[in-house]
């Protein structure tokens, strides 16, 4: 499809009912693999992580009968790109982290809708670990781009392609974005700039 808007087309990769079955797999994923289930919380990272992980929480509390806490982390403090340039200057406070339970000794599952550098990530980790020693930490997206620049990788993932540079994910959320969707958009090359 293409956006009148401007020269952007995009593509719907999953719709409504895709994401639903797709967190439904990835939380049944996390009920099996961690035996020691009440030790688990869920750290969603704003924006899209939260909600993300507040339902992922309620269907492992389904599957588990236990519910894990969720709480929210604002990496913007612990970007390694906030330091260069006096960047610092212009964090937004808006979004802050805030949870209420301990991380000692505990399995922390960070949750994000879209990994792909894998600087988020290693912020998140960076933050987690400054309240506490949890036994391990894990990682479950929605969608993984593949444009590493870190060593980082996914425990539990949704849905995994390989972008262009003049392509990003969009993911869409009810709670966040009024409906449920993952789109890939891609800058339009008109034909005659094309190979100039």
């Amino acid at each position: 499809m293409m956006s009148n808007a401007s020269e952007v087309e995009y593509t719907v990769l999953m719709d409504a009912d895709a994401v639903a079955a797709t967190i439904r797999r990835i939380a049944l994923a996390v009920a099996n693999d961690n035996e020691d289930i009440e030790s688990l919380v869920l750290l969603g990272i704003l924006r899209r992580g939260k909600p993300l992980a507040d339902r992922l929480a309620s269907h492992i509390g389904h599957v588990t009968g236990y519910r894990p806490p969720v709480g929210i982390l604002s990496t913007t403090l612990y970007r390694d790109d906030l330091h260069a340039g006096g960047a610092g200057e212009a964090v937004n406070r808006r979004g802050e982290t805030h949870f209420d339970f301990s991380v000692d000794g505990r399995t922390v599952l960070l949750v994000d809708d879209v990994l792909a550098a894998g600087r988020t990530i290693r912020a998140a980790m960076d933050e987690v670990m400054d309240y506490g020693r949890p036994r391990r930490i894990q990682l479950a997206c929605l969608i993984d781009r593949r444009c590493r620049e870190l060593p980082i990788q996914a425990d539990y993932l949704g849905y995994d392609l390989v972008t262009k540079p003049e392509e990003w994910v969009c993911v869409r959320l009810e709670e966040t974005d009024g409906e449920d969707a993952v789109l890939l958009h891609r800058r339009f090359i008109p034909s005659d700039d094309k190979g100039n």
